[in-house]
């Protein structure tokens, strides 16, 4: 049998169909060749084109996994909608893989390590992350409709049968909150559900543990030393953890919403007699839930994705504690009030302001008491979490002691100043809690100035704008932005369920319903940091501007006399040209900008929510006016966003156009495998990886005899399939790889994933993928293709052979052709001539290193 060589490609974020994966030309006729299916199934297959013959020495085949990410207009596109909104757990968890100095063997990896205990420092975020999103829900059910919405014009505005709430029994003492408790229980339940439902979405083919026994042909290979995690054979699959993570997060979810009334309730009417029986046992259970979660976060079970972790007896215990609280919780909330107390009718608002705004207590603040400070206290040591994470991963864990510290102080500057101390003197008359939460929160923030350290701070970057992303501190950037993002859902959220409430508002234009202050402050947060974006990107629009120009300079300053229609071609090359460029050498600086202005616009609304005082109060005029005007168009632009975000979602998976240009951030972040947040969206990887790893060694193990089995395979990668290849090529044995060569192109392995995630795709961890490609002969079988009009496209410089692609192939027809040679920028590599010569080089080299087969 003649010596075969399978091309095998794989696509992008855009979701190429396999014709144009194939390159087969377009066939209005119907009669030219098709893709056919030789493996896989609707979501994920592997084609070829029909015409293709059994002795073909080059055999193209494609791999399309864009169906899970992107797939047609099916009943699933509700449920991946949702996926989009959960993108604030998709940042939280990439942030894990962002932190520098992990391990290559994860065995190895240490709590008190720096990777450790950022780590944990992460989980903690993401369990906090779940709590932000469980206490938007919960204010909503539990205050705004509970608690503040007592008339009857109140309660019509909701869909369903809730005006039972204003009336008779339900209407006396707190039994309205169990029934608004409901609500955050329900949004837990949903969530919960459509995770669960995603656990096996991703390791349907899960990739064998550990190498298969030798046989007479192929002996066993020794586990080899991993010199990168990707090497790492349970890298992807994780299962085990997914399922006994998520019981922690939603049952830490259930003791947080369960608190907020329970905690009303009891500061509002101490217990005694009977509701103390009942009180005690489920405060306690309440805290021993989170005491739980946030000590089995930390534990390295959740690092090794083994899939056996060891959580059954803690997700067990934490399962019933939560159940026995909340048995005791809607128990404390049916009872009658007692005597020890104001009965808690008093601190509601009275019934019929609606009609009658001057009644006496109708214009104060009733908005249920404890919620507004326990979310800014959430949100101010979610701010000092996110420091401690950056602190901790640029620095190590010298720098923990900085945020630590202001964590302890500033709780107790309050109490002090609450007078709750006894031993020290009253605090000054003058003294405000903001003169003590802008100072903490500044001191811990020096511990991101502190220099860097560690191995990462040692390593040579493999080219210009190839260096650690933001200083180490790329982690904390990520989940922050995460974090303002779910603060931006939840805030409008809470706002649009105020403004419809306040529908039956009184003539005057008096509103009964109070939202939550955080929010009134996270809407002038918001405007501010519109405007703030709107500055960045005129900045990029600025050095866009000044690189067009620099590189229209550098075509036409040949000396060579140019015509207009070659003048007006390199004013579109130049185009592309200053957008790589701009991605390239720019990018991680205008980000990393837009977070610090981001990030000192937290702290002071953080800072300005613990001092319970508004923005402006309604009808100011002047600068307290615009202020005020201000924040009310940051919450009703925030009112709009979730509905806007899932629309796009909706459009990511319907629409090219909106694929390509969001695709790139969601296909990033849903590639990583879900070990810090499990209730984010699935990763597509767990899946991808092991069917190309199977796919492979599969066609690369079969008999000499069998038609299908391919001599060599040229593993083809093109954007983000250059990552996918990379995983899958790290995690093939030795015996499988001296039969491959790579061929990247539209690679972001440097500028983008090197720089963001050095653990992985730094220096040192991406030249151990040159090395695995290096065969016995001294050659690196590894080509990457690159073009100066590609805006996500580099040179590698790991080791690998770079190889420019020219672009466009002229600035005029040439050949008979008539019309201009187009510029592909990120598309149409393998249409190349370059790609074309290279291919064939390396189809013979393969053909070279494999022993002829003999018959007979």
């Amino acid at each position: 049998m003649a010596e075969r060589v399978l091309e095998l490609r794989v696509h992008g974020v855009s979701n190429t169909p396999p014709d144009q994966i194939l390159g087969l030309p377009a066939d209005p006729t119907g009669t030219g060749p098709h893709p056919r299916l030789v493996s896989g199934g609707d979501v994920t297959g592997f084609y070829r084109a029909d015409d293709s013959a059994p002795d073909d020495p080059v055999v193209v085949e494609a791999y399309s996994w864009g169906q899970l990410t992107s797939g047609a207009r099916t009943a699933r596109d509700v449920e991946r909608a949702l996926w989009t909104l959960l993108l604030p757990f998709t940042l939280a968890n990439v942030a894990l893989y962002a932190r520098p100095g992990i391990p290559p063997d994860p065995d190895t990896e240490r709590w008190g390590s720096r990777s450790g205990i950022t780590a944990w420092l992460i989980r903690l975020f993401c369990l906090s992350l779940t709590g932000t999103l469980v206490l938007a829900a919960t204010g909503i059910g539990v205050d705004l409709i509970a608690w503040q919405c007592v008339d009857q014009e109140c309660l019509r505005q909701l869909p369903g049968p809730w005006e039972f709430l204003g009336r008779g029994w339900w209407r006396a003492d707190a039994r309205a909150l169990a029934v608004g408790l409901l609500v955050p229980l329900a949004m837990l339940l949903v969530l919960g559900i459509v995770s669960w439902r995603t656990y096996q979405y991703e390791a349907e083919m899960p990739a064998e543990p550990r190498p298969p026994a030798g046989d007479g042909e192929h002996p066993a290979e020794p586990a080899p030393n991993p010199a990168n995690p990707l090497q790492d054979p349970t890298f992807w699959g994780g299962e085990g953890q997914l399922r006994r993570a998520a019981v922690l997060h939603l049952c830490v979810g259930a003791a947080l919403a369960a608190a907020v009334p329970v905690g009303a309730v009891l500061v509002l009417d101490p217990a005694r007699g009977v509701r103390a029986v009942v009180a005690v046992p489920t405060v306690a259970a309440l805290v021993t839930v989170v005491a739980i979660a946030v000590v089995a976060v930390g534990r390295p079970w959740l690092t090794r994705r083994s899939g056996a972790a060891p959580l059954g007896r803690w997700s067990l215990a934490v399962g019933v504690l939560t159940g026995l609280a909340l048995a005791g919780t809607f128990t404390l909330l049916l009872l009658p009030d007692g005597p020890a107390g104001t009965p808690l009718a008093q601190f509601r608002p009275p019934a019929g302001c609606i009609r009658d705004p001057g009644l006496a207590g109708c214009r104060a603040d009733h908005s249920l008491p404890g919620y507004d400070g326990l979310v800014a206290w959430l949100a101010t040591y979610q701010v000092l979490l996110l420091i401690a994470i950056g602190t901790v991963a640029r620095s190590g864990r010298r720098a923990l002691p900085v945020p630590a510290a202001a964590a302890v102080l500033l709780p107790l500057g309050t109490a002090w100043l609450d007078g709750r101390l006894p031993g020290l003197p009253a605090a000054p008359d003058g003294l405000r809690i903001w003169m003590l939460a802008a100072p903490a929160i500044a001191l811990a923030t020096t511990g991101l100035l502190l220099p860097r350290t560690g191995s990462d701070a040692g390593q040579q970057p493999l080219g210009v704008h190839t260096d650690v992303a933001w200083g180490g501190r790329g982690a904390a950037v990520i989940a922050g932005f995460g974090w303002m993002m779910a603060i931006a859902y939840c805030a409008g959220l809470l706002y649009w369920v105020t403004d419809r409430l306040d529908g039956a508002a009184s003539p005057s234009g008096f509103s009964p319903i109070v939202p939550p202050l955080p929010v009134i402050w996270a809407g002038l947060a918001f405007t501010v940091a519109t405007a703030a974006l709107l500055g960045t990107l005129i900045r990029a629009g600025v050095l866009f501007h000044r690189l067009r120009r620099v590189e229209y300079h550098r075509l036409t300053g040949a000396g060579q006399a140019l015509s207009a229609h070659d003048l007006r071609r390199c004013r579109h090359v130049s185009t592309f040209r200053a957008l790589h460029r701009l991605v390239g050498e720019h990018a991680v600086r205008l980000i990393g900008c837009y977070a610090t202005i981001a990030a000192v616009l937290v702290a002071l609304s953080c800072v300005a929510a613990l001092t319970r005082a508004r923005p402006a109060p309604a009808g100011a005029s002047g600068w307290p006016g615009l202020v005020h005007a201000a924040a009310d168009l940051g919450d009703t632009l925030l009112g709009w966003l979730p509905l806007v975000v899932a629309g796009l979602g909706m459009l990511v998976y319907r629409n090219d156009t909106v694929r390509r240009s969001v695709g790139v951030l969601w296909d990033v972040g849903t590639f990583w495998p879900r070990a810090a947040h499990p209730l984010a969206p699935p990763s597509y990887a767990e899946r991808a990886v092991p069917e190309l790893q199977t796919r492979i060694a599969g066609l690369l193990a079969l008999t000499e005899r069998d038609p299908r089995r391919m001599d060599g395979v040229i593993l083809s990668g093109h954007s983000q399939g250059t990552v996918i290849c990379a995983a899958t090529l790290l995690q093939l044995p030795t015996r499988w790889r001296r039969r491959i060569w790579f061929l990247s192109y539209g690679c972001q392995l440097t500028r983008l994933y090197g720089r963001v995630f050095p653990a992985y795709f730094g220096p040192a961890r991406l030249r151990v993928l040159a090395d695995a490609l290096t065969w016995p002969s001294g050659h690196v079988a590894w080509t990457n293709f690159w073009r100066d009009t590609d805006p996500l496209g580099w040179q590698v410089n790991a080791g690998e052979r770079d190889m420019p692609v020219t672009d466009p192939e002229a600035l005029h027809p040439s050949g008979g052709e008539v019309a201009d040679p187009p510029i592909r920028n990120h598309s149409g590599y393998p249409e190349a001539w370059e790609f074309h010569r290279e291919r064939a080089l390396v189809a013979r080299l393969l053909r070279r290193s494999v022993p002829s087969p003999r018959v007979g």
